[in-house]
């Protein structure tokens, strides 16, 4: 009976695909346009500085609207910590129960997340199984991000944050762009 009573509440969840990102200062390079015979070169000094990006796509339960969050952290890594405060703003923008579906990462497995758990009824966790990427659609975010800015070639990690910022705000603005992410993964079409 009490699994009826959670299953029937699930019904009315918002699914939550969460993935974590780095983006280097060093630019991705892609196929691009050149005169003829000359090979374009980036021209780029080995720094280890980076952006990290978290961002959530979600699927809302009656329309199946999908919607983008993300943040950006630069130069450092994302702690447990900083997950469990993507967890509460998540919580505040979306008012009905989130179903949170992401890796196995030791990031999601830290103490202020267990916390946050057990103080907020609203949000379930599921892990996806171990080395299936190819399961989150968030990864199809990180696909468009990167084909988005390859070939360029921002001087400091505040530059990289608003190309981020501007490139992840295009794509949560595009329904069509959102879709494409679940289309890419191998989860079966539910959209």
């Amino acid at each position: 009976m009490a699994a009826d009573k959670k299953n029937a509440e699930d019904l009315g969840a918002h699914l939550v695909f969460i993935d974590e990102s780095g983006f280097l200062m060093c630019p991705t390079v892609r196929r691009t346009w050149a005169i003829r015979g000359q090979t374009p070169i980036h021209r780029c000094q080995q720094r280890r500085q980076k952006v990290s990006v978290i961002s959530a796509l979600t699927v809302s339960p009656t329309r199946h609207r999908t919607g983008l969050y993300f943040r950006c952290y630069p130069e450092t890594n994302i702690h447990a910590v900083d997950v469990a405060a993507f967890l509460r703003h998540l919580l505040k923008q979306i008012q009905r129960r989130l179903i949170v579906i992401w890796d196995n990462g030791k990031i999601h497995k830290g103490e202020d997340i267990h916390l946050l758990c057990r103080r907020c009824r609203r949000i379930r966790l599921e892990a996806l199984p171990a080395y299936s990427p190819e399961l989150n659609p968030d990864e199809g975010v990180w696909n468009q991000t990167r084909a988005a800015l390859s070939n360029i070639r921002p001087n400091d990690p505040a530059k990289l944050t608003k190309m981020l910022c501007k490139t992840m705000a295009g794509i949560r603005a595009s329904p069509r762009k959102l879709r494409w992410c679940f289309h890419q993964s191998e989860l079966p079409p539910f959209l």
